[in-house]
C-alpha cells in the first residue's frame, strides 16, 4: 500500500519530491527473522522481531512511524530536513496540536521536548527505544504527558550512516550481531562535532529545528565506547562553563538524580555521569573523566542556546536488548520529570533568553573541574563472546560491579574568559560567516552607509595551523590581544547585536580565542596573519548593542 508521507523542506514547506527510500512499500526488510512475538503483535520493530539480532533500516523505520501515527490525531509524521544523500529525516510530533508545523507546536504554549537517536548510526539502541516509545504512545500509554508537553521524536538523525550496515562496525559492542550502521554521515563527518560549524546538511536541519520549534529540552541518545564500568547508562548535562547556571543546577541537582533513583527503584539498574576511567600517568592525575565541554557536541550546543541539553549513553557491553530497554527507561523518566516541572523548565529557558550578557564574562577555553573529594565509581566486569557472523570477539557485561574510589571530573571551569561586547562587526566579504550565524537563528543587520565607530580590534601575534585535517577542516589557534581604536565601517558591514538570546552561540563563534569558533575551525585561514588585525571588530564596552539600529531600519 502506498504511504502518503508529508515531506517538509528544510524550511518546513510542503514539497512533492521524494528522496530515495522515503516511500517503503512493505513493513519488513529482507533478512528479518520471524519470532513468536511477531505473530502476537503486528507492530514490532525489526530489533524485536529478530530477538535483537538486527536493527531497523531506514525504509522500514519510516513505515513503522507511519503506522504508529495512523488514525492518531495527536501524532503527526513530518520531517526535519534532509541528509547528505537526500533522505528525509523523519520526525513525529506528539501532542495536542492541530498539525506538525512549528507554528502549531509553539502556539500550543506547552513545553517542548526533542528526542533524538542515531546521530552515530552504529549506536542503535536509542533509535529502537524511540520507535518503541512511539508505539506505546500510539496505544495511549503516558497520555497525561500531553497535558503539558509536546514531543518532537526523531529516532534516526544520521539516516545515511544507518544504511551502511556491516557486521564489522563497532566490533566490541555487544550486538546487534547482524550488523549496524557507521558512526559518520555520508560525508564522512561526525555529526556530533558539527553543531556549531554546520558543515553537514543534517546539522543545518538540526539548527533550523531549534530555530523553528525551539525545544526547551533536547535529549540525544548514544552508546558508549571504552571503559568497562558498572552502569547500564551514563549521562551528561551541557558541559560548557558558559551554560546558564540555573539550568545547570537544575539538571545536576534535581533532574539527573531523580531519574537515576527512579530507574534504580523500578528496574534495579544503575546510571551515573558519563565518564571514562583513566589511570594516573606521566604526572597527569587519574580519575573518572567526562568528555568535552565544547559546543560542537549536541548537549553542549543546547546549553549555549539556553536550553536543557541531556546526553544519554547506553553501555556498549550490555546486550543490545538491555541497551534498548535502559534507553527507553531513561527517556521515560526524563519525560516524567519534564511533565511534572513543565512550567518551570519553560520559564527558566525564557529567563535565560531575556538576560543580557553584555559586559559579562564568558569562557573562551576550559579545563576539567575536579570533585571536592574522591567518589565511588562502579566499575564492571565483562567477558568475551564470539560474534558468529563477524568472527570477532564482543564484550558482554556480566553484571558484576566493582566499586572503586577515585577523583571525579564531570564538569568544567573556565581557564580563559573575555567580556561580552555590545556588538560585533563583520566585513562584507565574510558572507559565509553571516550565513552560518543566521542558520543558527542569530539576528544580524547590514549597514547601508559608512559610519565611524569606536571599536575594539584584536591584534594577531601568532597563528598556529594544525598539520592534519580534522572533520574536513584544518583547525587554527591565534594569540593576541584587543586594543581600542576608531574604525570606519563600510557599507555592507554586518552588525551582530549581542542583546539577543543566542549571545552565547555568537560569542563562541566570533571570538578569535574561542576553542570552538570560526577561527578554531579554520574558516578564516586566508584572513589571519601575525602582525595583522583580526577582521571582525567589536563594539566598545559601554556602547549600546543597537547603536546603529536606527540607521538600519527602513524609513516611515
Amino acid at each position: 500500500m502506498l504511504l502518503v508521507f508529508s515531506i517538509f523542506l528544510v524550511f518546513f514547506v510542503p514539497a512533492r519530491a521524494q528522496a530515495p527510500g522515503s516511500l517503503p512499500t512493505r513493513a519488513e526488510a529482507p533478512g528479518s527473522l520471524p519470532t513468536r512475538a511477531r505473530v502476537e503483535d503486528p507492530l514490532l520493530t525489526r530489533a524485536e522481531r529478530t530477538d535483537f539480532r538486527e536493527t531497523s533500516r531506514y525504509d522500514e523505520m519510516v513505515h513503522f512511524m507511519s503506522e504508529v501515527v495512523r488514525e492518531r490525531p495527536d501524532m503527526h509524521l513530518t520531517t526535519m530536513g534532509y541528509t547528505f544523500e537526500g533522505r528525509p529525516i523523519p520526525m513525529v510530533v506528539v501532542g495536542r496540536v492541530s498539525d506538525a508545523s512549528p507554528e502549531a507546536v509553539r502556539a500550543s504554549g506547552k513545553t517542548r521536548v526533542y528526542l533524538q537517536g542515531g546521530i552515530h548510526a552504529g549506536e542503535v539502541a536509542g533509535k529502537e527505544a524511540l520507535l518503541i516509545l512511539l508505539r506505546e504512545l500510539s496505544r495511549g500509554r503516558h497520555s497525561h504527558w500531553a497535558d503539558s508537553l509536546v514531543l518532537l521524536v526523531a529516532p534516526l538523525y544520521n539516516a545515511d550512516g544507518n544504511e551502511r550496515v556491516s557486521v564489522l562496525n563497532r566490533p566490541r559492542q555487544h550486538g546487534p550481531v547482524g550488523g549496524m550502521g557507521q558512526r559518520a554521515n555520508a560525508q564522512d563527518l561526525d555529526l556530533n562535532r558539527d553543531h556549531l560549524k554546520l558543515d553537514a546538511p543534517e546539522s543545518r536541519a538540526m539548527a533550523k529545528l531549534f530555530v523553528a520549534y525551539d525545544p526547551h529540552v533536547a535529549v540525544d541518545l548514544h552508546t558508549t565506547n571504552g571503559t568497562r564500568h558498572g552502569y547500564h547508562l551514563t549521562y551528561a548535562p551541557p558541559l560548557h562553563p558558559s551554560t546558564p547556571e540555573a539550568m545547570d543546577r537544575l539538571l545536576r541537582d534535581r533532574l539527573l538524580p531523580a531519574i537515576t533513583r527512579a530507574v534504580k527503584e523500578k528496574h534495579g539498574w544503575d546510571m551515573y555521569h558519563y565518564g571514562n576511567a583513566r589511570p594516573a600517568r606521566d604526572g597527569v592525575e587519574g580519575g573518572w573523566f567526562t568528555f568535552d565541554h565544547r559546543g560542537r557536541f549536541s548537549n553542549n550546543y543546547a546549553g549555549l542556546r539556553n536550553r536543557f541539553g541531556i546526553l544519554g549513553e547506553a553501555f556498549a557491553y550490555a546486550t543490545f536488548e538491555e541497551r534498548t530497554k535502559v534507553s527507553l527507561w531513561f527517556v521515560e523518566e526524563i519525560l516524567h520529570f519534564s511533565y511534572a516541572h513543565a512550567t518551570e523548565l519553560a520559564r527558566m529557558a525564557a529567563d535565560a533568553d531575556r538576560f543580557s550578557l553584555v559586559g559579562e564574562s564568558l569562557a573562551l577555553r576550559a579545563g576539567f573541574r575536579p570533585s571536592a573529594e574522591p567518589v565511588t565509581i562502579l566499575m564492571g566486569e565483562v567477558e568475551e563472546e564470539l560474534n558468529p557472523y563477524s568472527g570477532r570477539m564482543m564484550f558482554r557485561y556480566t553484571g558484576v560491579q566493582v566499586p572503586q574510589e577515585m577523583e571525579e571530573f564531570v564538569s568544567f571551569r573556565a581557564t580563559e574568559t573575555e567580556r561580552v561586547p555590545p556588538s560585533y562587526f563583520l566585513p562584507p566579504d565574510l558572507v559565509e560567516l553571516r550565513i552560518r550565524l543566521e542558520a543558527h537563528g542569530v539576528e544580524t543587520f547590514v549597514l547601508e552607509e559608512a559610519r565611524t565607530m569606536e571599536v575594539e580590534q584584536f591584534g594577531v601575534d601568532s597563528v598556529t595551523t594544525a598539520a592534519r585535517e580534522y572533520q574536513g577542516r584544518f583547525e587554527q589557534t591565534v594569540l593576541g590581544s584587543y586594543l581600542s581604536s576608531t574604525a570606519i565601517l563600510e557599507p555592507g558591514t554586518v552588525v551582530v547585536p549581542m542583546d539577543q538570546p543566542l549571545a552565547r552561540v555568537i560569542f563562541t563563534l566570533l571570538e578569535p580565542r574561542s576553542d570552538d569558533g570560526f577561527v578554531a575551525w579554520g574558516f578564516l585561514t586566508g584572513s589571519l596573519r601575525a602582525g595583522e588585525p583580526y577582521p571582525i571588530l567589536r563594539g566598545s564596552q559601554g556602547a549600546s548593542p543597537r547603536l546603529l539600529l536606527p540607521d538600519l531600519l527602513p524609513g516611515p
